[in-house]
């Protein structure tokens, strides 16, 4: 039988900030182009794939807050940007082994509609693209979710729960974490870490360790093996606090 979803429970990041109180739509597009290979003497037209292509487009609610992280404050102020946001749309809600979008993306279009008999609403459209620098060929890529996306106390830190690919993968992996909340007065290190068994484990993927109350986002790419089984680890140096951080893995 298929197992449906409903879309109440999807969430959505952008860079350092969890966008999913703002929005009410999520599509996702994929592309691929092709390139015509027919020859002389051919009846019909041939084809073969050339680059992929992705795309990502919002929808939810105007607010008009001027602090940091609202939706009209955001999606305005990387319009035009050369930074290329850090975007996961985490399909199926935060669960671990879930679903879940990375992309790193220009944004193209931003909207506000503003109805006489309604709310008003924004929509803001995105180009996903590929960061050669970094060693991210991709557009929009698909992935898992490797943690909740919920607050987590600094004293109960330690390794999530694992993921099961059901087999290892040669070609790598990125990995994209977003920190939107963050009171721990101290360093915290997250990771990604791989395994074959699901009991000696292995650093993957290392991010910068988030400074004491910061909020950010990163991405990360390694070449190579991923063992089947993923999990994150992390650790903290303060005393105090909590953080609430997101992290999804896409093997290529």
């Amino acid at each position: 039988m298929p197992t449906f979803v409903h879309g109440k429970s999807s969430k959505v990041y952008l860079d350092e900030f969890d966008m999913s109180a703002y929005l009410n739509s999520t599509d996702v597009g994929y592309a691929q182009d092709t390139a015509e290979t027919t020859v002389y003497g051919a009846s019909s037209r041939a084809y073969i794939p050339s680059q992929a292509s992705g795309t990502l487009s919002f929808g939810g609610l105007y607010d008009a807050i001027t602090g940091a992280g609202s939706s009209d404050k955001e999606f305005e102020a990387i319009l035009g940007s050369t930074t290329n946001p850090l975007l996961t749309v985490a399909i199926d809600g935060g669960t671990i082994g879930n679903r879940a979008v990375i992309a790193r993306a220009d944004e193209t279009a931003y909207t506000i509609s503003t109805p006489v008999a309604d709310i008003n609403s924004v929509t803001a459209d995105f180009q996903c693209s590929s960061d050669p620098a970094n060693n991210i060929d991709f557009g929009v890529a698909s992935g898992v979710q490797l943690t909740t996306g919920a607050s987590i106390a600094h004293g109960s830190l330690g390794a999530l729960a694992s993921v099961d690919n059901a087999a290892s993968s040669a070609n790598g992996a990125a990995g994209l974490i977003h920190v939107p909340v963050n009171t721990v007065n101290g360093n915290t290190t997250i990771k990604i870490q791989h395994s074959a068994n699901n009991s000696s484990w292995a650093d993957l993927i290392s991010f910068t360790a988030v400074s004491s109350a910061a909020i950010t986002s990163q991405m990360s790419a390694v070449a190579g093996t991923v063992n089947r089984y993923l999990r994150v680890t992390a650790s903290t140096a303060g005393s105090s606090g909590s953080i609430t951080f997101m992290v999804s893995a896409a093997r290529f």
